[in-house]
């Protein structure tokens, strides 16, 4: 089939993607499209639902009203819908961002001790993901920044138990903590980030991106399926992902993981949704587990595009 239609025949969030990535469209046109994700689909719809206090839900981490008891995660809340429209490409100079992220700035609050959104809370898988979104939205999260880079571990990683006694780094609390460094190195050019950026890159590099060090066995299995939304989860697909977004050159300790997304791919060209994290969510992005994914799918396309450049 045209996958590249299929792709197309979607969403400003996938469309714009998909010619800035797959078809070589003049920046004009991506450009035209991008600023759609405002006004029009998922990204308008996201937008809708922010509360007159900035929060999605009520909540920073949790919805105002969870008492527990509900299958999975509530993903309904602040921090993933705003890592969900930065992942649409949500334009931070749009009047829509501009208005969104002040109010979350200014009324948001963590569960934890009530600090203010943008100053972050103690948790780096948390810290990594609001650095991500302060960065990208033009939010001053450098203070957040420092805390993280204080918090590396010897292995080169990060993780969310280390104040329980853990010292050795998480797959899912890495990646989440190098998607916000590269957002705000991107902002700062600051060499020490760069520099943490790097060993965290190194934690996932010598396990090949899923496997544990020790024993060569993969880590999680979990980590072979591709999801989408993948909010703080770890898998494969989002971690070379983020290798390619990041400007690095393919690494011969990628070659396995680069094999996985290659095999996931079916006979019409179209990779599957493998997996949805269960929890509550404002609305679906696919059409359901087992069936064709477009966000996997543009994914795995840039990915091997860029292993095969």
């Amino acid at each position: 089939m045209d996958v590249i239609g299929w792709l197309l025949d979607s969403d400003p969030a996938i469309r714009w993607q998909v010619l800035r990535d797959l078809t070589g469209a003049a920046p004009e046109e991506v450009a035209a499209e991008r600023e759609r994700v405002a006004t029009e689909g998922w990204g308008a719809r996201l937008l809708a639902l922010q509360g007159a206090d900035g929060m999605w839900d009520g909540g920073a981490c949790f919805p105002k009203d969870y008492a527990g008891g509900e299958p999975g995660q509530p993903w309904t809340t602040t921090m993933h819908t705003l890592q969900t429209l930065q992942i649409f490409g949500l334009d931070p100079k749009s009047p829509q961002a501009r208005q969104a992220v002040a109010l979350a700035g200014e009324h948001g609050r963590w569960e934890h001790a009530g600090q203010r959104y943008f100053d972050g809370e103690v948790e780096p898988c948390i810290n990594g993901r609001t650095v991500e979104a302060g960065a990208y939205f033009g939010v001053d999260v450098s203070a957040i920044v420092a805390r993280l880079l204080d918090e590396r571990l010897e292995d080169g990683g990060w993780n969310c138990e280390a104040e329980n006694g853990s010292v050795r780094s998480s797959f899912h609390t890495t990646l989440s903590v190098l998607d916000g460094l590269l957002e705000f190195e991107r902002a700062t050019d600051d060499g020490k980030v760069r520099e943490a950026r790097r060993a965290g890159e190194e934690f996932l590099l010598e396990r090949g991106l899923f496997r544990r060090r020790s024993t060569g066995e993969v880590a999680d299995p979990a980590f072979l399926e591709f999801a989408f939304p993948y909010y703080w989860r770890h898998d494969v697909l989002r971690a070379l992902d983020y290798f390619r977004r990041s400007g690095a050159a393919p690494d011969p300790r990628m070659a396995e993981a680069v094999e996985i997304v290659g095999a996931k791919r079916q006979p019409d060209g179209r990779w599957p949704l493998d997996r949805v994290h269960p929890g509550r969510v404002h609305f679906a992005y696919e059409e359901g587990v087992g069936r064709p994914s477009r966000w996997n799918t543009l994914r795995a396309l840039r990915v091997l595009a860029w292993w095969q450049s």
